[in-house]
């Protein structure tokens, strides 16, 4: 089946859009490294364009009527978003649902240490990842640490022109003979991931003058450098080492999302999965506001490790939120909650893999999403022969097709890759298990799960365009 490059169908007015967008896309990825930062900068917005916490206005006793826009905060990494319709909530919604973790480097909960004159933070890491891709590039610190008094210190160093980065170091290739022997998966090894953070030890506060000082200087010179960190930390955070327990630090690719190619046609950054069609489902959230049903934006967190946790998708933040914004709504009741979620229409907002010409003999290039080509519908994923996917139905498939396609909306159909190479998951067959129709629809990444990635600016282009046809049509 022939397919066209987007970019060719462009008016010098819509390149001009395509580019617009991008840069937005672009001011997103630099803010949001976290899922945190993600949602603090999009609770930013759409609070500018009229959502309303939910608690905060339930508190003035107020009920949903047509056009209400509300959201929910879970834990501050998880947020959902809703627009409430003309149609009756027993119809069901029209869910967006993506996530806003990606794989990294969390700093275990003891992780500071001292070896061979550098101070060290032990690492654990989140999500797949190839381990050797994190060594040697420069990295940044961002999260919190909150103190037993209950306050919260917020942490982002190595973002800023003027602030120092931090790293992992590697063998010299001169002494690596036994190292390039290994296997890919076993040449760094998880342990190893520990990040080199100091060098230089506290400075001395007096010199010695006798043997007893002598002692004291030599018991001061132990883990001199680890005790320079902690004197650092003191004094920029005011924290201890054992607040370290009590704090979410995350290691990522220190650096702005930048333009890739000649043509500026592609975006090289940290964190496109899944931060792309994030950033996509709840602009398009924004620029619907005449939708027959419901709309809702799910924005989740832990997606790499599983769904797990309280602000994964497999908790019951989603499902309970939408049984109080039933009550507010008036229409509350248990089989009205299971007759909404059963009627609802989703996709599944996340990446596929996109076509890499140096590793072509990994795809089925019948079935695989190009870069450039517009955005991607997965009817399935999971592994080996389905294993763990979200088979969408051929009637659901065949509504979407026409909502795209008179939207005008560039689509691609695809696969992650050749059967038995491997296989990944999403949400979708959480939400599925409610009985909604769930499809995945996203944008093609390269170098998934690295720490710089690459999409097309015309493929996130076109899946907002998606994302919002969908909201209005489904």
């Amino acid at each position: 089946m022939e397919r066209k490059s987007a970019w060719t169908l462009y008016s010098k007015t819509e390149l001009k859009k395509v580019d617009a967008y991008a840069k937005a896309y672009m001011d997103f990825l630099n803010k949001g490294k976290t899922e945190r930062e993600c949602t603090d900068y999009i609770i930013n917005e759409i609070e500018r364009e009229g959502y309303q916490e939910f608690g905060s206005l339930m508190k003035k006793k107020k009920k949903l009527v047509k056009g209400d826009k509300v959201y929910f905060c879970g834990m501050n990494k998880m947020l959902l978003m809703f627009q409430v319709g003309t149609a009756p909530l027993e119809e069901g919604m029209n869910i967006l649902g993506a996530h806003i973790d990606s794989p990294r480097l969390d700093v275990k909960a003891n992780p500071l240490y001292e070896e061979g004159g550098f101070a060290y933070f032990d690492t654990h890491y989140y999500g797949g990842i190839k381990k050797y891709q994190w060594v040697t590039i420069p990295l940044a610190i961002h999260g919190v640490v909150v103190k037993k008094d209950g306050t919260t210190v917020i942490v982002n160093v190595g973002e800023e022109e003027d602030d120092p980065v931090f790293f992992i170091s590697d063998l010299l290739i001169h002494l690596a003979s036994e190292q390039m022997e290994k296997k890919a998966n076993k040449v760094v090894e998880g342990e190893a991931l520990d990040v080199i953070i100091a060098n230089s030890p506290l400075p001395q506060q007096s010199k010695p003058k006798d043997k007893e000082k002598d002692k004291e200087k030599k018991a001061e010179e132990k883990e001199a450098v680890k005790k320079n960190v902690l004197a650092i930390l003191k004094e920029y955070y005011q924290i201890d080492e054992e607040d370290f327990h009590s704090a979410e630090l995350e290691i990522v690719p220190a650096g702005k999302a930048r333009e890739a190619g000649f043509d500026r046609s592609m975006i090289l950054s940290y964190g496109h999965d899944d931060r792309v069609c994030a950033f996509s489902s709840y602009r398009a959230m924004l620029e619907v506001n005449d939708a027959r049903r419901t709309t809702c934006c799910i924005l989740t967190d832990k997606e790499e490790i599983g769904s797990v946790g309280a602000t994964g998708m497999k908790s019951r933040f989603f499902e309970n939120s939408v049984a109080e914004l039933m009550n507010a709504m008036g229409c509350y009741s248990e089989l009205a909650l299971r007759r909404v979620l059963a009627n609802s229409f989703m996709l599944s907002s996340d990446v596929t893999s996109g076509f890499d010409p140096l590793y072509k003999s990994s795809f089925d290039k019948k079935n695989v999403a190009m870069l450039g080509y517009g955005f991607d519908f997965c009817k399935f994923t999971g592994s080996r022969g389905k294993s763990g996917s979200n088979d969408a139905n051929a009637e659901y498939l065949g509504k979407i097709r026409k909502i795209m396609d008179d939207a005008g909306a560039m689509y691609q159909m695809s696969e992650l890759g050749k059967v038995d190479l491997g296989g990944g998951g999403t949400i979708a067959y959480i939400m599925a298990l409610y009985g909604m129709n769930v499809i995945d629809c996203g944008v093609p990444v390269m170098n998934m799960h690295a720490p710089y990635e690459a999409i097309s600016k015309a493929d996130i282009y076109e899946n907002k365009k998606g994302y919002i046809a969908f909201l209005r049509n489904a």
